[in-house]
């Protein structure tokens, strides 16, 4: 079985996020890069089932040169190989840019399954699986809380509101995963030696055939119109209780119209 898992480089969860004032785009720079804490359970997954049917896992990754930090950290949990699309032309590549650039690195590889978190912490959005298996025209199964492959056949515990559905599909499909599918496992030191001679694929637009007129700020669909900092948060309301505190409390909420 051979595996792609999709990783991405975002700024810490803990770090204080802005966006540049030349282009209204996140400052990535402003904070330590990390893999997405949801990419994770998807580079566990995959070597689960790798390690269950046998395989290999590469780890595919969009960014700047410092994402390939990201890339040797999945290859330091065990994954076997890595492919880094990286070129000062994707800034700024929305949501559809994205998932153009990733189906294309995608395409031919004879990829079985192809693995996502099921979001990223810096945009939230959860669309770049579907996106990327319909520019593949694969089957999409996403918010996977378990994953059983028999044969060519794939089957997740979907998780939804009252619980969960069971979809299957064909392989080869396009997978997303949420947190309560696993518990990633920490690099060990000999994984982290063992990263740094693992072959990864280092591709340019022109390498992977992009047309550049479909990715970067200048073909995004969507954009950032305006900004302002957040305002410092303002000293709190102290309700001294002479007896009528309900009735002062009852009052600030009215007046905030809480109620």
């Amino acid at each position: 079985m051979k595996i792609a898992v999709c990783v991405k480089q975002v700024p810490d969860t803990w770090a204080e996020k802005r966006l540049r004032a030349d282009d209204s785009t996140l400052d990535r720079e402003a904070a330590d890069g990390v893999m997405n804490e949801l990419d994770e359970y998807a580079v566990e997954e995959a070597l689960k089932l790798v390690e269950a049917h046998g395989g290999e896992v590469v780890v595919v990754s969009m960014g700047p040169d410092r994402a390939g930090e990201t890339v040797r950290k999945a290859l330091s949990m065990g994954a076997d190989s890595g492919i880094h699309l990286v070129d000062d032309s994707l800034h700024g590549s929305d949501a559809l840019a994205t998932s153009y650039a990733l189906a294309t690195v995608l395409a031919g590889r004879d990829f079985d399954l192809i693995i996502f978190g099921s979001e990223s912490t810096d945009a939230r959005m959860s669309v770049v699986p579907a996106m990327v298996a319909e520019r593949l025209d694969l089957a999409q199964l996403t918010f996977a809380q378990k994953v059983d492959v028999i044969g060519d056949t794939v089957t997740i515990e979907r998780l939804a509101d009252y619980g969960f559905d069971t979809v299957t599909a064909s392989l080869p499909a396009v997978i997303s995963v949420v947190e309560k599918i696993n518990e990633p496992r920490y690099p060990s030191f000999k994984g982290i030696m063992a990263a740094k001679k693992k072959p990864v694929e280092t591709l340019s637009v022109a390498d992977a055939g992009l047309d550049a007129s479909k990715i970067g700020a200048s073909a995004a669909w969507s954009g950032v119109a305006d900004f302002a900092a957040r305002p410092p948060k303002s000293a709190g309301v102290v309700v001294a209780d002479d007896g009528d505190g309900g009735l002062k409390i009852a009052d600030f909420l009215t007046n905030q119209k809480f109620i």
